[in-house]
C-alpha cells in the first residue's frame, strides 16, 4: 500500500509574532537541523530577531529551558492536531499515510537535513538534561496515547491499540533517522508500506471491507 497524503495530516505551525514565541519557534527549527548541541545562541537570537539579553529574560534557565519550551510547543501542536482528528472520527490509515509521507517529503526537500526535533534531541540528551528528557517523554507519551485512541475508535481490539500506537511512533522515528543518515527516502517508504499493511489487518472494518 503506497502512502497517500491526507487533508487532515498535521502541518507545521506558522511563525509567531511575539519575542518569546519567536525564540521558541527558532529553537524548534534549529533542533530539527542541528540538534540540541549544535544550536548556537547568537545565531538563534539573530534568527528570532531578538536582542541579546532577552533570552534570559524569557528563559532564566538559558538554552536548556528554551529547548524544553521548544519541545513542549512542538508536542502541543502535534497533540492538538491529533485531538482534532479524534474529534472528527478520522480514518487512521490515510491520516498515518499522510503523516509518513509528509515526514519523508520534508526530509527530502531539506536535502536530508531536517529531521524530527523530538527524536533528534532525544538521541543527544544525557543524565544532565533531565528537564529536557522529561519534556521529551511527555511529548512521546502524549502522541502514543492519542494514536491509541484514534486506532481504538477505528476498531483496534482492546489491548492492541496501545502497542500499535507505540509501533507507529517507533516506525516513524526509526525510519526518519535511517532515511536521514542514508540520504534516501527508501527507509520511510518501506516503513510506511509495512506499517499500513499491518494496520489494515488489525482494524476489523478494514478486514471485512477488504481495503487495499
Amino acid at each position: 500500500m503506497s502512502p497517500r497524503p491526507s487533508s487532515s495530516t498535521p502541518v507545521a505551525p506558522s511563525e509567531p509574532a511575539d519575542t518569546r514565541a519567536r525564540l521558541v519557534h527558532a529553537m524548534a527549527r534549529a533542533l530539527q537541523h542541528r540538534g540540541y548541541h549544535g544550536v548556537g545562541l547568537t545565531e538563534l537570537l539573530e534568527q528570532a530577531g531578538a536582542p541579546k539579553g532577552v533570552l534570559y529574560h524569557h528563559f532564566p534557565g538559558g538554552k536548556q529551558a528554551l529547548a524544553v519550551a521548544a519541545v513542549e510547543a512542538t508536542a502541543a501542536h502535534i497533540h492538538a492536531s491529533l485531538d482534532r482528528l479524534i474529534d472528527e472520527g478520522a480514518d487512521p490509515l490515510p491520516v498515518l499515510a499522510g503523516w509518513l509521507q509528509m515526514g519523508q517529503q520534508q526530509l527530502e526537500r531539506s536535502h536530508f537535513e531536517r529531521g524530527c526535533p523530538l527524536a533528534t534531541v532525544a538521541l543527544e540528551t544525557t543524565a544532565d538534561d533531565l528537564p529536557l528528557r522529561e519534556a521529551l517523554a511527555n511529548a512521546f507519551d502524549g502522541i502514543r496515547q492519542r494514536l491509541a485512541r484514534l486506532l481504538a475508535a477505528a476498531g483496534a481490539s482492546p489491548g492492541r491499540a496501545e502497542p500499535l500506537a507505540a509501533l507507529v511512533v517507533a516506525s516513524y522515528e526509526g525510519a526518519l533517522i535511517q532515511a536521514r543518515v542514508a540520504r534516501s527516502g527508501a527507509p520511510m517508504t518501506a516503513a510506511a508500506t509495512a506499517l499500513l499493511t499491518l494496520l489494515q489487518h488489525e482494524l476489523p472494518a478494514r478486514r471485512s471491507a477488504g481495503a487495499p
